[in-house]
């Protein structure tokens, strides 16, 4: 889901409980931060670094790190106590401009799991994505302003203002707003 981290002074609000909830799916399956960094392939430096709540991570690691619990993002994210199927509401990324922002909404089963977001973007931001799982679509339907997706090896697709593009994600891309005007967006993934 994935993308870049966001500077440390602007931490998004869907990490409030990912300390704990790795710390504790990490001890339920009997791992060491040093097992689980090498499922997860991210450093042991960041798994203790997201167990003390110091650490910025980024979405992709946040999947990563998801898989090799087998859990879903969501219930990475969201409190301990909230069931599957809650509205989670929460942000989970903030690009430079105040205009740019995703805010996980709320998740249901699919073959994983389906996530709705809201997103924006300002002026010229761009929000790069790794290349997720093989069967990973993106639902994207645009509210205001003009919404370029980039894939690697594809010519670029211009959504503009109550457009929607659907696509596999299993290549890296990238949202980008080339205009002058903030643009909204929905986004579902699907997995």
């Amino acid at each position: 889901m994935h993308g870049q981290d966001a500077p440390d002074d602007r931490r998004p609000d869907v990490l409030a409980h990912v300390a704990g909830n790795v710390r504790s799916l990490r001890a339920e399956r009997g791992l060491s931060q040093d097992g689980l960094a090498a499922l997860a392939d991210v450093s042991r430096r960041m798994i203790s670094g997201i167990e003390s709540g110091e650490a910025n991570v980024s979405l992709s690691t946040l999947d990563r790190l998801a898989h090799a619990l087998a859990v879903s993002f969501s219930r990475l994210v969201r409190p301990p106590e909230m069931p599957d199927n809650s509205r989670i509401d929460s942000l989970a990324w903030r690009g430079e401009s105040a205009d740019s922002r995703a805010t996980l909404l709320g998740t249901v089963p699919a073959a994983r799991e389906a996530e709705l977001w809201t997103w924006s973007l300002g002026a010229g931001e761009v929000y790069p994505a790794e290349a997720d799982a093989a069967n990973w679509h993106e639902m994207l339907f645009v509210m205001d302003g003009i919404l370029t997706v980039e894939m690697d090896g594809a010519k670029p697709k211009r959504i503009d203002r109550g457009d929607f593009l659907i696509f596999s994600s299993d290549r890296p891309y990238r949202f980008v707003n080339h205009e002058a005007d903030p643009v909204r967006f929905v986004r579902n993934v699907v997995f």
